[in-house]
């Protein structure tokens, strides 16, 4: 898989691209390091670098960033294991090989959107990261198997949960200090 190749066709074409996807091995180390390693590392290097510019310091910065960054792998896994379980709800195929390839991939704009906070005043573009669930919404049917009526339901049961999940860690790292200086 070329990474940058994925990366285009999954944002431009996600309708042909999640075809093709369903069809490759759903290895978790291949997504986990040859994916979600490369691309969490976009908000963590540029919110480090964001952090540092307002003048936070370089320890605490680091610390965090390599935080938030295996938060990342953890979010991901459970958002596959959010997607596997929901799916014979929805009357979808369990699979946790789909669904980790799924969370993976519609995790991309989020990733992407992380440049922005290199210049912290445009954090506000991470906005653009919800892109994702429309990614989500595309694979759902492909890749879980999950009938066309019942794909919205399911889009919105894996967003709720998704951000239930993102609140808990945000909550969990906020008593860790692990804030945002700005």
């Amino acid at each position: 898989m070329n990474l940058v190749a994925r990366v285009r066709a999954i944002l431009v074409t996600p309708k042909t691209e999640w075809p093709i996807i369903a069809r490759e091995p759903g290895d978790p180390q291949t997504l986990f390091l040859g994916y979600v390693a490369i691309l969490a590392a976009i908000p963590a290097v540029c919110g480090l670098v964001g952090w540092v510019l307002v003048g936070a310091p370089l320890g605490t910065s680091i610390l965090i960033m390599v935080l938030w960054y295996v938060l990342n792998f953890v979010a991901v896994y459970l958002g596959a294991m959010i997607i596997d379980a929901l799916a014979p709800t929805f009357e979808g195929e369990k699979s946790s090989e789909n669904a980790l390839k799924l969370a993976t991939y519609s995790a991309t704009p989020i990733w992407l959107s992380g440049i922005f906070l290199l210049v912290p005043g445009l954090g506000f573009l991470l906005i653009l990261g919800l892109y994702g669930v429309y990614l989500l919404w595309t694979g759902i049917v492909p890749l879980m198997r999950v009938p066309e009526e019942k794909r919205l339901g399911y889009t919105g049961a894996i967003v709720a949960c998704a951000v239930a999940v993102g609140i808990l860690l945000a909550v969990a790292a906020g008593l860790l200090g692990m804030r945002r200086p700005f």
